[in-house]
Parts: C-alpha cells; structure tokens; sequence
C-alpha cells in the first residue's frame, strides 16, 4: 500500500490500530510503519497474529448467536477496523435481512473502504461513524446513528480488540459506562480485551516495553480488570473466558493454546 495514494488526513509514518490489525488478518491496507510496529510488538508476542485472528473468529461466532439464537437486530461495532470477510453486516443479515449496522472508528482509510462498503446497500441498514473511542457522547449522539438505530430498543454493543488501546488516564471504564448507559434493557455488550494474566512477569514486562517501542498506545489487563466492565451486566455462558472458549463451534481439530491467543472475552445482557 506504501506506493499507493494516501487518502487525505493519514500520516503513514503513524501506526494505527486498525491497519495494523489488518495485517496481522493478513490484509494489504496498511503501510511500513504498520507493519514495523506490528514486528515490534510480535518481538515480546509472537503469536500476537493468532491473537487477531482468533479474536475475528470469536466475533463472528458472537453476533451469529446475538442475530440467530437471541434475535438482535441492531449492531453497534466501535473500533471495526477494515473491512474484511465476515463484516458484522454481513453475518446478521443473511440471518436478518432488516437488522441494522452502525460501524465506528477514526482512520481514515478505514473510513475511505466504509464508503465504498455503504454503496448499494440499504440505506437506513447501515451506516459509518467516522468518530473515537474515547468521545461516547459524540459516538451516540451523532446523526447518522440515529437514523439508524432505535436506541429505545435493544443493540449490541460491540468492543471487539479496541479496549487495551484506552490507558488508564483515558478512563476506560467511565467511557463503557456512558456507552451503556445508552442502551435499552435487552441489549447485549460484547468485548474482548488482551490478557495480561497468561504471561510470566518476565513476558509481560517485555510486552509493555515492546509496546511501547511500537508507537500504539496499548495497556493490558488482568482478569478482574476485565471483568469491571461487565459490572451490572448479566454474563451469559460460559461467562469470562478465553475467546478460544466461548462458545466453540466444535468444527477444528486443532486450535493455538489459550497463552499463544492471550485475549479475554465476554458477552452480557444489559437488565
């Protein structure tokens, strides 16, 4: 992508979260600087691109559950990243032709493959928020969410591999609070988030310093910090657990290690 025209408002010296993600998925949409930090970070984690891939897969298997077996119809995936097979739209909707799909996220070139994506789809079915993380009341106030989703009726929230981008200082747990907040009795939150508890204090002060080096801000969490976010919710089955452990479709007969993956997941019902 690096002999390509940058669309307008990237930095391609900057590594971003979503271009690098895609290539670890093995996608062309990123740049050098992309793929340098992403070799930075698998100097501490080399599986860190199971990691990714493991984490779409359990995404896919979640909202195929919330459309099929809970009938959600409205979806809202902040931090989507690029495009790529098996898009959260396109899941629901072979299962629910009129379920409805707000994407969010703040790269531009994500932004650039959202618009192509949007042509020739519905248009009240689907829509893309160019907007962070880290600003809620933008995010659920904008117009284009709005007209899409009911917010008086249940949605799925998802956090999919975005939540260890928010330090501390950022107050992680305040912005998922202000997100659920405005969500109907009924909706569900999924989020996953990179584990720290599968690594030796060896390991994990190696990840931190390589993440550091990468230019991505990045923080990992233990178990009961990533259970706070759930706080109020309604797990359901098999509750916190590995994203290689919710809810297997039992189809492979070989899978990487739980350590190799290191990434928490969970899915809850907001009461």
């Amino acid at each position: 992508m690096d002999t390509e025209p940058v669309p307008r408002g990237i930095d391609p010296s900057q590594a971003h979260p979503a271009r690098r993600y895609n290539y670890w998925l093995g996608g062309k949409d990123n740049f050098a600087a992309d793929r340098a930090s992403a070799a930075t970070v698998a100097e501490a984690f080399p599986t860190v691109h199971l990691s990714a891939i493991e984490n779409r897969r359990f995404m896919q298997r979640a909202v195929t559950y919330l459309a099929r077996d809970v009938g959600m119809r409205q979806f809202l995936d902040i931090g989507t990243g690029l495009p790529s097979a098996g898009n959260v739209h396109e899941i629901v909707q072979e299962i629910a032709p009129e379920a409805r799909v707000v994407y969010v996220d703040n790269d531009p070139v994500v932004l650039v493959h959202a618009r192509a994506l949007l042509t020739g789809v519905r248009p009240d079915s689907l829509a893309y928020i160019d907007a962070d993380l880290r600003d809620p009341d933008k995010i659920m106030n904008d117009p284009a969410l709005l007209r899409t989703l009911d917010l008086d009726r249940p949605v799925t929230l998802l956090l999919v591999a975005i939540l260890h981008f928010v330090t501390d200082e950022d107050g992680p747990y305040e912005i998922v609070r202000r997100l659920r907040e405005r969500l109907a009795p009924g909706s569900h939150v999924v989020i996953t988030h990179a584990a720290r508890d599968h690594l030796t204090p060896e390991r994990y002060a190696a990840n931190v310093e390589a993440n550091e080096r990468s230019g991505v801000p990045f923080r990992l969490r233990s178990r009961a910090e990533f259970a706070r976010f759930f706080e109020g919710l309604e797990l359901l089955e098999p509750g916190i657990t590995s994203v290689l452990d919710w809810r297997p479709d039992g189809a492979r007969r070989r899978r990487p290690s739980v350590e190799d993956v290191s990434m928490w997941c969970g899915v809850a019902r907001v009461p």
